[in-house]
């Protein structure tokens, strides 16, 4: 849920992510296909308004008879999902009793975590986070596990956040330095993680980027697919956004699944790291980014469905 400048913009936010949810399931190796839905808002919507909008979008997803089901993310609560469960039974997090929701930011964080331990592997030859720079470029549902598990394991982390009040508090929590939303780019970092809105990568902001490498939480990073190649003509390893930020849909479908065992979850979680080695290795040896390697692989993954 988001305020767009116009209609058009939601739409094309919500073609670019379920193309890149297709993406995420495939380089997953899960079957599921991939979809996203948007609410384009005209502003912020609270009290009768919010809910009468959750509840028609409750009875438009019954219409599709269980082929699509929603989640919490980018604008929406753990409230919005109850609500939306008292209409729909497609909601991903919430138990059949429609009580509890289970938030996906912890499991996407974790996921974050293993993609860049692969990151790490590539530029120093050991995954060890420990006394490595991080920035992380956002303090919600996702950065914020993020910035702590990436604190607890030893690395030097920065936080922004457009909400100051927010960084600061994430700050405290984990003993981690706050650095303001305009420089945030500017910072010289080991790994620049992107963990709020989508396309903060442009020609304009990539030119100014001082890490080795970017591996993130956001959906679709990249503002334009030629950003990929710019990072890697300026050497900054990229972690394509759909591999590392797969976590919570493979932790939920995994769920929906009957995997309810955190011990199991985690342990598949963690296989993202070696899903990202394998990408990163392929990369360097064609000496190209990254995104190409993890197009490829989507590729395979989604010929090989379609033949069957």
């Amino acid at each position: 849920m988001r305020v767009y400048g116009s209609p058009a913009e939601g739409l094309l936010d919500a073609m670019r992510l379920a193309e890149g949810m297709t993406h995420k399931w495939a380089a997953l190796e899960f079957d599921n296909g991939g979809g996203k839905a948007v609410l384009a808002v005209p502003q912020l919507l609270e009290g009768e308004e919010r809910l009468g909008l959750l509840r028609r979008f409750g009875a438009l997803m019954n219409t599709l008879g269980g082929t699509f089901a929603t989640g919490r993310d980018l604008g929406t609560t753990d409230d919005d999902m109850l609500t939306l469960a008292e209409v729909t039974p497609y909601v991903h997090g919430v138990n059949v009793a429609g009580e509890a929701v289970k938030d996906p930011g912890p499991y996407t964080a974790r996921g974050v975590f293993a993609a860049m331990r692969a990151v790490l592997h590539a530029l120093h030859g050991e995954a060890d986070p420990s006394g490595r720079v991080v920035v992380v470029q956002g303090a919600g549902a996702v950065g914020a596990p993020l910035a702590g598990r990436l604190a607890a394991a030893g690395a030097r982390v920065l936080v922004s956040d457009v909400d100051t009040s927010k960084a600061e508090s994430l700050a405290r929590e984990v003993g981690a330095q706050t650095i303001s939303a305009e420089s945030v780019f500017d910072s010289e970092c080991d790994i620049f993680a992107p963990c709020a809105v989508g396309a903060v990568l442009d020609e304009g902001t990539i030119a100014r980027l001082r890490c080795r490498a970017v591996a993130g939480a956001a959906n679709n990073q990249l503002a334009a697919e030629g950003d990929a190649d710019r990072l890697h003509q300026r050497g900054i390893l990229y972690a394509p956004d759909f591999v590392a930020n797969g976590g919570g849909a493979l932790a939920f479908g995994l769920m929906h699944r009957g995997v309810t065992d955190d011990r199991m979850l985690f342990d598949r979680l963690a296989g993202i790291e070696d899903s990202m080695r394998r990408i990163l290795s392929e990369a360097a040896e064609q000496g190209e980014s990254p995104l190409r390697a993890a197009r490829r692989l989507v590729g395979r993954v989604l010929a090989d469905k379609r033949a069957c």
